[in-house]
């Protein structure tokens, strides 16, 4: 199993390498069906940047344990389990450059085992034996939930505000990475300041990942986001550069892209590439995507100097200057 290496992970390389075998560990199932499909989605790249929170947070803090390679494992499942099942809700066909699981296998299989996985989180929480990280944990299982159904009953609406897009996207995306920096915090017997810091540190870091996500969906390249320009727009998703382009455009431009939103498809994508280009929309979405950089890069004031907490400040920084 090959992660995405970077800097960011030097700091906690044997702990990240001991995830790596725990991961393999734990994949283990009497049904071969789902060891398959298991470490397809798992092996499929990506930066494993959940995991990497908890392995900063518990250490920025002189964790000496190893829990925190079970509790960074678990929550790299409870991601993993989320992939699977968002692809079959939106019928995706490709994820990270290769044919998503449900693509492969089919819909059934590819939910069942997102399911095993949930379960298998579920398990090693326990394994972790502190409540308040379950309590954390299931309430964030909870939110992200209703993330997900957010999106999914906002899908061709082209009236989500900005104050509702931020609801959706703290549900779906934030609060994962958000519980991964506070149980990490809660491992290592942080005090409350300290812990309040790594709880929002995580928030505003998954926002500013996701607002750069929405952005580069309308100016990535398509070969290195292993995705297609526009996928938000085929599927009716009003993300934060259409909803200011709506707001700030003429009437004719909100409506056109409000035609767009409804019907999907990307019949019009140029058109509404144009207006977000003349309304100035991604520049705003960055300006967001970077308020939340910083957000996050101000909570780690609370920490002391260490290499931990300069991979979290880089990680921030990361957040809002990558490409794909």
């Amino acid at each position: 199993m090959q992660p995405t290496a970077s800097p960011l992970h030097a700091a906690v390389a044997e702990d990240f390498a001991a995830v790596d075998r725990t991961i393999l560990a734990k994949l283990s199932s009497r049904v071969p069906l789902v060891e398959s499909i298991a470490a397809y989605i798992v092996e499929s790249g990506g930066k494993r940047l959940r995991p990497l929170l908890v392995l900063l947070a518990a250490r920025s803090l002189d964790y000496r344990g190893d829990q925190h390679i079970t509790l960074a494992t678990l929550i790299e499942f409870m991601h993993t389990s989320t992939l699977l099942h968002d692809d079959v809700v939106d019928e995706s066909h490709m994820r990270r450059g290769k044919a998503t699981a449900n693509d492969a296998w089919g819909n059934a299989p590819s939910v069942l085992v997102g399911d095993f996985l949930y379960s298998r989180s579920f398990q090693m929480m326990v394994e972790v034996g502190s409540m308040r990280i379950m309590e954390v944990l299931s309430a964030a299982t909870c939110t992200i939930a209703e993330g997900e159904v957010l999106q999914l009953t906002n899908v061709g609406n082209p009236d989500v505000d900005e104050a509702a897009y931020f609801d959706t996207i703290q549900g779906k995306t934030a609060m994962l990475f958000e519980a991964a920096s506070h149980s990490g915090a809660i491992l290592a017997a942080a005090s409350p300041e300290q812990e309040a810091a790594l709880q929002h540190y995580g928030r505003y870091l998954g926002l500013a990942f996701q607002l750069v996500d929405d952005l580069l969906d309308y100016q990535g390249d398509a070969a290195a986001m292993g995705k297609n320009v526009g996928d938000d727009l085929a599927e009716g998703k009003p993300t934060l550069p259409l909803i200011y382009a709506m707001r700030e455009g003429t009437p004719e431009q909100a409506k056109l892209i409000r035609q767009a939103i409804r019907q999907g498809g990307l019949e019009q994508l140029d058109e509404v590439l144009a207006i977000i280009d003349q309304t100035g929309a991604l520049t705003y979405t960055r300006q967001r995507a970077e308020e939340m950089s910083a957000k996050a890069l101000a909570q780690l004031e609370y920490l002391p100097a260490s290499r931990y907490r300069d991979s979290m400040a880089e990680l921030a920084r990361l957040a809002v200057e990558r490409t794909t």
